[in-house]
């Protein structure tokens, strides 16, 4: 009895802990996400921490403010651009100093950071970079900079770009498991790691000219803002001539190999400050905050952003872009009469077609009531395009990945995989001959195959339909540059799937002047985020899945995660060949 009673009193002690530090942990995150705005003082310098992840938007997250030496966050693509434009004609602001490591983002992201970096730069303020490790991607925002300075144990990847694609054949074949692929299109190859185990041509001739595309436009991007000379960079690429610091410094791809504190020293200089003196550092976070107080920027007039980012799937979607929420969303800034134009920003790589069909409807029903503009960011490819194809008018990153337009579905067969594998087999009573035609444990007669591959190639029928109204071709003129073939916004541009080469900015542009508001007007933006404790909770779930994958399988938990997505394609797909990662 005396045991249980120590039991029993060391649990409501642990529960009366855990409550007490519950209480406190939100109470300082209230009090971290209630603080007042920092003050931006004279003479300060933006220090942009250029590494981490890019997304379009993130959810403010009080416990980084608690913690910050948990890593780096997720960078806020559209509020970083906001505050380097803001920066530009902010007198208390000197100059900007970026430092660099590890950016994960597509090229078009990047530069549209660029872009805003070599636009500050017109005010006559400095811009400095540091890097202790370069790669393709950070150097491409790097080189924006008056003056970049390298670790001297550092080094610079500047060596071209690659695609690499995983092919999942070798271990269906070993598991026993039969993919069933149904796809409309040459260059619709998001099916091929299922079934084969190298590229195919057509897969190979499209990645192979849209990196292309986008190394020439990173190479000629750097020689603009550079002393470089165009068939110089591309020397240096290919031959990779760039291998130690000193090659950096030699070759003119950096300013000079040093310290930290050699360069922050050169900042005091500018700053024309003592050496024994703080220099005046706002981080970006803080001076967004800042001037979400300071600005006043009201009207009656608004703009809304709707931000499509991740798959698009049916339903709500959660983090994804959902069919139904998407929807809804436009729905609710047609019928805002304070809403003037929508702005529809994509960063997708498609998904389900009857999710993509959902919004496509709505953006519809808004043409002809308000102006429709969609910006296409790193991704907006196959259902991706496919929401953004009725818009008014389509702006593309000359580095955006686009086009695919085109469909697949795919079923899996674990017949063999079941019985010789787990000694599992089955046995099934029907209503009708086609009653368990999507089932997975027996392979498709020819005829059932015809079946649903007759239902891909009407998605696909209805995919260029659209398109070629969308875009005023005629189908067969659309047919052309589908296929699924993947473009580069470049690509895009010059076979008519998009209208102008432009960032965000010049979206909103078009936007304010087609609704007739260009000087009178703010931006509102769609969906609203998560609250912090959604947030968090849903956080700790992905990080305790991730841990859970990386513990039992090791290296292989990308791969194993590959395949877990699979239980997520429902029905037609329109969606990117695969999870394109360009470096």
């Amino acid at each position: 009895m005396a045991f249980l009673r120590i039991v029993l009193g060391t649990v409501v002690g642990l529960l009366i802990f855990f409550f007490i530090a519950t209480i406190m942990l939100l109470g300082a995150i209230g009090a971290a996400s209630t603080g007042e705005a920092p003050n931006v003082r004279d003479r300060s310098v933006l220090y942009l921490n250029l590494s981490g992840p890019v997304t379009e938007r993130v959810a403010d997250d009080p416990l980084q403010e608690l913690f910050p030496e948990s890593g780096p966050l997720p960078i806020a693509l559209l509020p970083l651009i906001d505050a380097i434009k803001q920066a530009k004609d902010d007198s208390r602001i000197e100059g900007i100093y970026m430092e660099h490591g590890f950016i994960q983002a597509g090229f078009a992201s990047l530069q549209e950071i660029r872009d805003a970096v070599l636009d500050f730069k017109r005010s006559g303020k400095f811009v400095y970079s540091y890097g202790e490790y370069l790669s393709e991607a950070d150097y491409y925002l790097a080189s924006a900079a008056d003056q970049l300075y390298l670790n001297p144990e550092g080094s610079v990847e500047f060596n071209g770009l690659s695609v690499g694609v995983s092919f999942f054949q070798g271990t269906f074949e070993k598991l026993g498991i039969e993919p069933q692929i149904f796809r409309v299109g040459e260059f619709k190859s998001a099916v091929e790691p299922f079934i084969r185990k190298d590229l195919s041509e057509a897969n190979r001739l499209q990645i192979n000219s849209f990196i292309n595309s986008i190394h020439d436009h990173n190479l000629k991007s750097i020689a603009q803002s550079s002393d470089l000379e165009l068939d110089e960079l591309k020397l240096i690429s290919d031959s990779m001539l760039v291998r130690l610091p000193e090659d950096a410094e030699a070759y003119g791809l950096v300013s000079k190999i040093a310290y930290e504190d050699e360069i922050k020293a050169e900042i005091r200089e500018d700053l024309g400050i003592e050496e024994d003196k703080d220099i005046r550092f706002v981080r970006s976070r803080d001076y967004i905050k800042a001037l979400k107080t300071e600005v006043d920027d009201y009207s009656s007039n608004r703009i809304a952003v709707i931000v499509a980012q991740g798959n698009i799937v049916m339903g709500d979607g959660g983090e994804e872009v959902g069919g139904e929420k998407f929807a809804r969303e436009i729905r609710k800034a047609r019928e805002n009469d304070r809403v003037k134009a929508i702005v529809l920003r994509v960063n997708s790589p498609g998904g389900s077609l009857t999710g993509s069909d959902i919004i496509w409807r709505e953006i519809m029903l808004t043409k002809g009531v308000k102006p429709v503009i969609a910006s296409m960011s790193d991704l907006a490819a196959s259902g991706g395009y496919f929401i953004a194809m009725p818009c008014d008018t389509i702006v593309a990153q000359p580095n955006t990945i686009t086009g695919s337009i085109g469909i697949f579905g795919m079923l899996f067969n674990f017949e063999e995989f079941l019985e010789d594998k787990l000694g599992i087999t089955n046995d099934v009573v029907s209503t009708g001959e086609f009653s368990d035609i999507f089932t997975v444990s027996r392979s498709l007669t020819d005829y059932e195959k015809s079946i649903i591959q007759e239902g891909v190639e009407r998605g696909y029928e209805t995919f260029i339909t659209k398109a070629a109204e969308g875009r005023g071709m005629s189908v067969e003129q659309l047919e052309q540059v589908a296929s699924g073939r993947v473009w580069t916004g470049e690509q895009a541009l010059g076979n008519g799937l998009v209208d102008v080469l432009g960032d965000f900015g010049t979206a909103v542009n078009i936007a304010a002047k087609a609704a007739g508001v260009e000087d009178d007007y703010r931006l509102s933006y769609y969906p609203a985020m998560e609250n912090f404790l959604d947030q968090f909770l849903n956080k700790a779930a992905g990080e305790v899945d991730a841990y859970y994958l990386k513990q039992h399988f090791g290296t292989m938990a990308p791969y194993i995660e590959s395949i877990n997505k699979l239980k997520t394609l429902r029905g037609i797909q329109a969606r990117l060949p695969y999870d394109l990662t360009v470096q």
